[in-house]
């Protein structure tokens, strides 16, 4: 498999130097990567956000206004009417 960065490749060779992996290994990822120019880090990659499935019943749902609060002041010109009708 050939290193994908300058920095992983410095971990090999740290790696080797250590003791931890042979030097074969070392030799086939270096011969693998080639002569070409990499980059200093590589970017974790970012996951993809899967898009919901909208069923039938969702979109209606939110079209209705049925079970939804009125404003603040409607509730509380509605109180007050209902408080003068007691009196």
């Amino acid at each position: 498999m050939p290193f994908k960065s300058k920095a992983q490749r410095r971990k090999f060779a740290q790696l080797l130097v250590e003791g931890e992996i042979t030097p074969e290994t070392f030799e086939e990822w270096n011969r693998e990567t080639g002569g070409r120019e990499l980059p200093e880090r590589v970017a974790a990659a970012t996951k993809r956000r899967k898009a919901k499935k909208r069923t039938a019943n969702t979109r209606t749902a939110k079209k209705s206004t049925a079970g939804k609060k009125a404003p603040a002041k409607a509730r509380k010109a509605a109180k007050a009417k209902t408080a003068r009708k007691r009196r």
